[in-house]
């Protein structure tokens, strides 16, 4: 940053996606619980809760729906008390946020940087968060895929996100942890970085010339 409160390098914008990025993976012991509602081993049960995940991301289902679908699939019945704790769970095991990346992400705009998360995330989780998370302050935009009714990596998500920020798609830059979604990103002229750890992401962006490393 320069001494006007400016950033130094000629980015932005930092667009940040929120699963595995802003918080830790799921813990084993969680997929462990839910598969067992399911009577699946947790490698069984990853490719069940995966499938319908887009549609219940981009808002099409509702959450009865959606673990009505799992339900079906493997062939159990679910009581609303359960349909409600596996929601819980559900919301619980993306909830472990990573204190590195938050730390991080409230720097970036008194360094003259814009902030936009631009998630596929459905309407629980969404409630869940802005109930949660008082950190969600310093992003100027929150695209949630449920809320705008489109997925990553559908171009049009990203589209819409820079023209929130009013940015060209060199002036930001992409941070996710999913390489479908990183490419959608690069095949659309943004600068974007598969996030794996914070160690290798601070490498990664000084190799591009952003000077405001996490």
């Amino acid at each position: 940053m320069n001494h006007d409160g400016h950033n130094s390098d000629n980015f932005r914008a930092v667009i940040l996606d929120y699963g595995a990025v802003l918080c830790h993976q799921p813990l084993p012991h969680d997929i462990e619980f839910m598969a067992g509602v399911f009577r699946v081993s947790p490698a069984r049960f990853l490719p069940l809760w995966a499938a319908p995940r887009p549609a219940y991301d981009r808002g099409d289902l509702s959450t009865p729906e959606y673990w009505a679908i799992l339900a079906r699939e493997a062939d159990v019945e679910l009581t609303p008390e359960l349909i409600e704790q596996l929601s819980r769970v559900d919301k619980e095991m993306w909830s472990r946020v990573n204190t590195e990346m938050i730390q991080w992400l409230s720097t970036l705009r008194p360094a003259g940087y814009q902030t936009a998360l631009l998630s596929n995330m459905q309407f629980d989780m969404i409630a869940h968060m802005r109930a949660n998370f008082p950190w969600l302050s310093h992003f100027d935009h929150q695209i949630f895929s449920a809320e705008v009714r489109v997925i990553k990596p559908d171009a049009a998500i990203y589209r819409l996100c820079l023209e929130r920020l009013g940015v060209q798609p060199h002036e930001a830059i992409f941070i996710d942890d999913r390489e479908e979604n990183i490419a959608t990103a690069r095949s659309l002229g943004i600068p974007s970085f598969h996030f794996r750890s914070v160690i290798e992401l601070r490498r990664d962006l000084a190799s591009a010339g952003f000077r405001h490393l996490p």
